[in-house]
C-alpha cells in the first residue's frame, strides 16, 4: 500500500510517476500525493463493504463465509454452511407467507389494491432474498477480481469506509423507527379494537389476519409472522443501503483516476501519459461492468419497489388525507398512546423516508456515470502541441461508450433518471387515481361513515 513510510512515500511517487511518464509531478497531483493515506489505512473494496455485508448476513442475506477476513481469498460460498443453511430457511419462510397473501388475493370477493399491495411487498423482498443468494455465489470471484485491480492501483480514499459504514447505519436506524412506528400504529389499534384479547393476540391477528384465517392464532405462529415481516422489512431497506455503499466504492475509484487527470489540465504531457491515464480508465470502467452483472438485479427490484410504494403512499394521501384515526369506542377514554394519531404519525414518516431513501439511491448511484464522464472536460483543453491519437481514443471511449450501473441492462441509472421516475410518478398517479376512482377534489359534505385502510403492514 502506498505512504507507509518516507522512504515508500518517496518510492510511491517514483513510481506513480515513472507510470505516468512524467518527469516531475503538477502542484496538484503532489498535493495528492502528500495528503493521501499517511496513516497507511487501505481503503479496499473489503473494508468498505464489511459492515454492511455482516449486518446484511443477520438477516440472511449474501451467506458468503470469510467476510470479516482481510485476505479475499478466503471468501467462499458454501451450501455446508450455517450460513447458507440460515438462509434457505428464511427463504422458504417467506415463501409461506408470499403463499398465504396469494391465497388472500384470489380468496377475496373484491380485493382492493391494499391487497395487491400486500402481494407485492411481500413477494418483490422475498425475491430480493434470493437475488441476494445469486449474488453470494459470486460475491467471492467479484471480490478477488476487486482486490487484484487494487493491487495494480490501489484505493486512496480516506473517507470511502466511513461514508460507507455511516450510510449503512444510518439508513438501516431510520428504518427501524419506521418499523417502530408501524407497529405502534398497529398495537394502538389493537388495544383500543380488540380489548377483549391479549394485546400480542390481538396486534398478530390484526396484522396477519391472511395467515391466521389458514392456520388460526397461536402464540408462536405470532411472534413467526412478526419475525418474517421484520425480514422483508429489513430486506427492503437493505437493497438501497447495499446500492449505495456499492455507488460509494465504484465513484471513489473513477474520481480517483479523474483527479490524476485534472492535474494535468491544460499543460503538456506526453503521449505516453495519455495511454497510461486511459488505461487505468479501461481498469476502472471493466470493474463497474464486473460489479453491475453481479447487483443488477437488486438495482431492479430497489427501484421497481422505490416507484410502486411511492405510488402506493401517494394514493393513499389523495383518497384519505392525513387525520385521526377515529376510536372503535365511542363514549370511552381513548387508551390509545397518541390519542388517534399513531397511524398519522406512521405514514408521514415512512412517506418522507421513502422519498428520501429513493432520492439517494438515485443521485449516489447516477454520480458512477457522472465520474465517467469528467475525464472528457481535460482532454477538451489538451494543448494543441500535445495533442494525439492517445487523446482521441480516450474521448472517442469517453463518448462512446455507457459507463453506468444499471437494472439489469433495462434502464441505466444517470442523473436524467430522477426527472424520468417522477414523471413515471405523475403518469401512474394519474392511472390509479382513474382505476379506483379517487378524486383529490372533496366531494360536498354528506352524512358518511368514513372507510379507513390501516396501510401499516402494507408499506412498512
Amino acid at each position: 500500500m502506498y505512504y507507509v513510510s518516507e522512504a515508500k512515500l518517496i518510492n510511491s511517487k517514483t513510481d506513480l510517476l515513472k507510470h505516468y511518464h512524467l518527469k516531475s509531478p503538477p502542484e496538484i497531483f503532489q498535493a495528492s500525493l502528500l495528503t493521501t493515506n499517511l496513516n497507511g489505512d487501505e481503503a479496499t473494496f473489503q473494508e468498505a463493504m464489511k459492515v454492511t455485508v455482516i449486518l446484511g448476513q443477520f438477516f440472511g442475506l449474501n451467506p458468503v463465509i470469510g467476510v470479516s477476513d482481510v485476505d479475499t481469498s478466503k471468501f467462499r460460498f458454501q451450501i455446508r454452511s450455517w450460513r447458507f443453511i440460515y438462509c434457505f430457511l428464511s427463504v422458504s419462510a417467506q415463501i409461506m407467507l408470499v403463499c398465504f397473501s396469494f391465497l388472500k388475493l384470489f380468496t377475496d370477493s373484491n380485493p382492493n389494491l391494499s391487497a395487491n399491495a400486500t402481494l407485492v411487498f411481500y413477494s418483490s423482498n422475498c425475491i430480493t432474498t434470493i437475488l441476494f443468494l445469486r449474488v453470494a455465489m459470486k460475491w467471492p470471484s467479484l471480490c478477488q477480481h476487486i482486490s487484484k485491480t487494487e493491487a495494480a492501483d490501489p484505493s486512496t480514499d480516506r473517507t470511502l469506509i466511513k461514508k460507507c459504514n455511516v450510510s449503512c447505519v444510518l439508513v438501516l436506524s431510520l428504518a427501524a423507527l419506521e418499523h417502530l412506528l408501524s407497529d405502534l400504529s398497529g398495537l394502538a389499534g389493537a388495544i383500543d379494537c380488540q380489548k377483549e384479547k391479549g394485546i400480542f393476540e390481538a396486534f398478530s391477528i390484526a396484522s396477519f389476519p391472511w395467515v391466521f384465517q389458514y392456520t388460526g392464532y397461536s402464540p408462536y405462529m405470532g411472534v413467526f409472522a412478526q419475525i418474517i415481516n421484520l425480514q422483508f422489512t429489513f430486506n427492503w431497506n437493505f437493497s438501497d443501503v447495499f446500492v449505495i455503499c456499492i455507488s460509494f466504492y465504484l465513484t471513489s475509484r473513477l474520481e480517483q483516476v479523474n483527479r490524476r487527470i485534472e492535474a494535468v489540465y491544460g499543460k503538456h504531457a506526453p503521449s505516453s501519459f495519455w495511454r497510461a491515464a486511459r488505461e487505468d480508465y479501461t481498469r476502472v470502467t471493466v470493474l463497474v461492468r464486473r460489479v453491475d452483472d453481479v447487483i443488477g438485479g437488486i438495482i431492479f427490484i430497489s427501484f421497481a419497489n422505490n416507484l410502486f410504494f411511492i405510488c402506493l403512499q401517494l394514493l393513499h394521501t389523495l383518497a384519505e388525507g392525513i387525520k385521526r384515526t377515529p376510536s372503535c369506542r365511542l363514549g370511552e377514554p381513548d387508551e390509545r398512546p397518541l390519542q388517534g394519531y399513531e397511524q398519522t404519525v406512521y405514514f408521514v414518516y415512512s412517506f418522507g423516508f421513502l422519498i428520501t431513501r429513493s432520492l439517494a439511491v438515485s443521485l449516489l448511484a447516477s454520480r458512477v456515470h457522472s465520474a465517467s464522464r469528467e475525464p472528457a472536460y481535460t482532454l477538451y483543453c489538451v494543448p494543441s502541441a500535445s495533442y494525439s491519437v492517445e487523446v482521441q481514443r480516450f474521448l472517442d471511449q469517453i463518448h462512446g461508450d455507457t459507463i453506468a450501473l444499471s437494472g439489469l441492462k433495462f434502464f441505466n441509472v444517470k442523473r436524467g433518471l430522477v426527472l424520468t421516475i417522477a414523471g413515471t410518478i405523475v403518469t401512474y398517479e394519474l392511472v390509479l387515481m382513474q382505476f379506483t376512482g379517487v378524486s383529490p377534489t372533496p366531494p360536498p359534505p354528506t352524512i358518511t361513515t368514513p372507510i379507513l385502510i390501516n396501510t401499516s403492514k402494507v408499506v412498512n
